[in-house]
């Protein structure tokens, strides 16, 4: 890589945040071009569906100032979206028609909320989703003029903003297609003390329903049909997943399936071009499947692997994925990442509501859920970067603090 060329990032998430310190930390920033389709400096996420939505008086909470970034020498592109990229010219153009030539891109494009093909089209005015802050900022004003909440979807997103909403006094519901709450990210067991903890404090949980036609009148859902029955709608909140963005990507013609398909050191089909965070679908460093994972650690650990990369070193991607969740006074934390084939170990914390769930496949120790267990997360962590796997019985000896099998 040649000093003189220009390093673009596009992107605005922890990603693309991480990205820059550490290209900045390098003495590279002054190359650095920073794309935000949104107007704010790059911002914490995590918030937005708890926090921020419970005050008119909550900000949002920049990752670092815009003078670290001028400091750092590195140039903002504010509200000024990317909207085509020339590889054979190493190009991208914004919105605003200006041109970056790039000697290295990295696409940090996050993921795009779900919609439904009934919704997809329309403006409509008490139907809100969560992605960004402008999203935050109107779900949060109609949050507050609301009574009664319908949450489309038992994810995790799903879940925080009906906790939240439960929190503010609201009347919940939440429709939830599969069987079980949180069915790709979570444990059965785990999904029954979440859904248990939520009846508990009020909300209105169905699952296995089926949600038909939506009752739309002028700018407004009216009601929707489950499971044949009219319900009224006053707010509607979509939290039925999220897709990776990769149409700059598919358009430029990287090779794209479930996320932008990177190699261990975040490498696209194209070596001038890099992919991290929500929008990248990599190698499972611990298995022969391709992963796509959705979380702040992820974001941060693969910014950390590109820089490597792009200073010329051979630093592949292997960080242990864990996630975490805070749903009103719940909160979750997942160190690993499940197995179909994994018997499960119960552990049990100084209350009914603290314990954690242990994964094994054989004598190997593969995941670690936690429900207000904090000390559980991270000695489970430190166990499994380290490859240890103290025996069931031991591990979840509740007399014995699980760190001390680290």
């Amino acid at each position: 890589m040649s000093e003189s060329g220009n390093i673009v990032v596009i992107g605005g998430g922890h990603a693309a945040a991480q990205l820059c310190a550490g290209l900045a930390e390098a003495g590279l920033g002054a190359r650095v071009h920073l794309v935000c389709e949104e107007a704010e400096l790059p911002y914490q996420r995590p918030p937005l569906s708890k926090a921020f939505l419970k005050t008119e008086q909550e900000a949002l909470q920049p990752l670092r100032a815009e003078a670290w970034y001028a400091t750092a020498g590195i140039t903002l592109h504010r509200a000024d979206a990317a909207v085509a990229i020339d590889r054979a010219q190493r190009s991208v153009r914004l919105r605003s028609g200006t041109a970056l030539g790039y000697e290295q891109l990295v696409l940090a494009t996050g993921a795009r909320v779900r919609s439904l093909p009934a919704l997809a089209h329309a403006t409509l005015s008490n139907v809100a989703a969560l992605r960004g802050a402008a999203d935050a900022q109107r779900l949060r004003a109609q949050l507050h003029a609301a009574a009664r909440v319908t949450v489309l979807g038992g994810g995790f997103i799903g879940l925080e903003i009906a906790a939240t909403a439960r929190a503010l006094g609201k009347q919940v519901t939440v429709l939830e297609a599969a069987p079980r709450l949180l069915q790709r990210s979570v444990s059965p067991e785990l999904a029954e003390h979440v859904l248990q903890t939520h009846r508990a404090a009020g909300i209105d949980i169905r699952m296995g329903v089926a949600v038909g036609e939506f009752e739309v009148q002028g700018d407004r859902v009216e009601a929707l049909q489950v499971d044949g029955m009219r319900e009224a709608v006053e707010l509607l909140v979509l939290g039925i997943g999220a897709v990776p963005e990769h149409a700059l990507a598919t358009e430029a013609g990287l090779n794209c399936g479930n996320g932008i398909e990177v190699d261990a050191f975040m490498r696209t089909s194209d070596p001038h071009v890099l992919a991290i965070g929500d929008c990248a679908n990599v190698p499972d460093s611990r298995g022969s499947r391709r992963l796509r994972l959705e979380s702040v650690q992820n974001a941060n650990d693969q910014a950390r692997t590109a820089v490597a990369t792009l200073l010329g070193r051979s630093e592949p991607y292997s960080a242990l994925p864990w996630f975490w969740s805070e749903q009103g006074g719940l909160r979750l934390q997942m160190a690993g990442l499940m197995s179909a084939d994994a018997e499960r170990f119960r552990r049990a914390g100084a209350t009914p509501a603290s314990f954690s769930i242990l994964h094994y496949v054989g004598d190997r120790l593969l995941c670690v859920e936690s429900a207000n267990a904090p000390l559980d997360h991270l000695a489970a962590r430190k166990l499994l970067e380290a490859g240890k796997s103290p025996a069931p019985a031991l591990a979840c000896d509740a007399a014995v603090p699980l760190k001390a099998h680290v």
